[in-house]
């Protein structure tokens, strides 16, 4: 029976983790789990799952608490100090982090030093500090598994060969909500047409990413740290269908896939399960019915958000932690309607031109250029 943390309960990660926790009861308990501020969801978990801890991680929602919702065995705190505490105890087997953002960055970074199995749905956690939680697994032999449906998929078709002979990786993207369109199409576009995404339900924030590539660029950086590749094996391309959810290309020239439909539950589970495969909770591949799958190269010009993920691969140090957090805040602007549709890609490239880049930071710089980055972005004008 292992014990799971469930870092960021309420978001669509979350959920998806509770239907895997549900199925698989008999092998899987909710030993602690943690949501930002919406009480009332994070009572109902609590109700159904009876996990021994219980945090909110925004402190303001102390007085609007209604204790009484929760049930007597679980334990309620408050602070995202908690949510670290409880990613690194000794009572936790497996923590999924999938805390939005970088506030989810200490937390996996304690679970990582703590020597636990770390199921990564947060790809800012590797975006922001790669070669620190990398470094910290390697000392405390701590499990780094993606939750990310493309980086599940690269990590379960390299089990076909060993690392060295790995050629490339190609992640695939859907193209989001404006595939096909031109830059002149898309300059004017509302918060609202961003958001409906073709295959993935998703939170504001990553599907906003999705319509404007940067969720595959963010991918790129993770990648680059997460399987230990140079920038220039890594390759993108859009796949409207979302069935392959990534690939593999080996030296001699075989290329793995791995396809399933577009349910997040199949890589939460394998997360959990690994190196086991358990029965299956998300949904199957139907092959009695006429299907296509079509590949193409991304357009760049439209979608220039892309090769920022390709330069801060390049360049490494700091230069992760600056775009997430300008990204974060460009994004929640742009669903503002303070900024447009483009304004997100520049405003990312011209604060991270202008930071002060380091090579080698430790955990404080990068939460200090963090908060840097933010208040840089919030000033921003086009």
């Amino acid at each position: 029976m292992n014990r799971i943390a469930l870092l960021g309960a309420t978001g669509s990660i979350g959920t998806s983790t509770l239907d895997v926790l549900r199925a698989h009861a008999d092998r899987l308990t909710l030993h602690g789990v943690s949501a930002h501020r919406d009480w009332q969801k994070l009572a109902a978990i609590c109700r159904e799952f009876r996990p021994r801890l219980a945090i909110l991680a925004d402190q303001t929602c102390r007085d609007r608490v209604d204790l009484q919702a929760f049930p007597p065995e679980t334990e309620l705190q408050f602070g995202s100090s908690e949510i670290t505490q409880l990613a690194a105890s000794p009572d936790i087997d497996i923590v999924v982090a999938a805390i939005v953002g970088a506030a989810g960055l200490a937390s996996s970074l304690a679970a990582a030093k703590a020597g636990k199995r770390l199921a990564i749905a947060n790809k800012e956690t590797m975006v922001v500090a790669g070669p620190l939680i990398v470094e910290a697994a390697r000392v405390s032999g701590a499990e780094l598994l993606p939750v990310d449906s493309e980086h599940s998929a690269i990590f379960q078709a390299m089990q076909a060969g060993t690392r060295a002979e790995v050629a490339k990786i190609v992640l695939t993207s859907s193209g989001g909500p404006f595939r096909g369109c031109t830059r002149d199409q898309i300059a004017h576009a509302t918060p609202e047409q961003a958001l409906k995404h073709p295959t993935w339900s998703m939170g504001p924030k990553i599907t906003i990413d999705s319509a404007t590539l940067m969720n595959k660029a963010l991918e790129v950086i993770e990648a680059r740290w997460l399987f230990n590749l140079q920038p220039e094996q890594i390759e993108v391309v859009v796949h409207p269908q979302s069935i392959v959810h990534s690939f593999v290309e080996f030296q001699d020239g075989s290329v793995i896939a791995q396809l399933s439909p577009p349910d997040m539950r199949l890589p939460i589970q394998y997360a959990l399960s690994y190196p086991e495969r358990w029965e299956a909770v998300a949904s199957r591949m139907d092959f009695s019915s006429r299907s296509c799958l079509e590949f193409f190269p991304p357009d760049l010009e439209t979608f220039p958000a892309l090769n920022l993920g390709f330069d801060v691969a390049r360049l490494g140090g700091t230069s992760g932690a600056v775009l997430n957090a300008c990204n974060e805040v460009a994004v929640s602007r742009f669903l503002q309607n303070a900024i447009s549709f483009y304004d997100i890609d520049q405003a990312c490239r011209d604060i991270l031109d202008r930071h002060p880049f380091t090579i080698s930071p430790t955990f404080e710089e990068l939460v200090a250029l963090d908060e840097w980055a933010r208040k840089e972005t919030i000033q921003w004008q086009p």
